[in-house]
């Protein structure tokens, strides 16, 4: 029976740790900068988008943040 159980464990245990891991990063905050450099787009770019209303930021006030899965929702369209 523990056989069995060890092996079960432990991928549980492995995709416990992924799913920490993944979460972590698609709460990580961006600024405009580093939304431009992650797309490739320009600065520029990013602000229109802003602009327009079709990326979002996470904080509005001072400086822009946004979440990082919310500019890979913008960036897959």
């Amino acid at each position: 029976m523990n056989d069995i159980l060890i092996p079960i464990i432990e991928k549980l245990e492995s995709l416990e740790r992924l799913i920490k891991k993944t979460t972590k990063a698609d709460n990580e905050l961006m600024t405009i900068k580093a939304v431009a450099k992650y797309s490739s787009m320009s600065e520029v770019s990013v602000r229109r988008a802003v602009h327009k209303g079709v990326l979002k930021p996470f904080k509005d006030s001072g400086k822009k943040l946004f979440k990082k899965n919310e500019v890979d929702r913008w960036l897959n369209g």
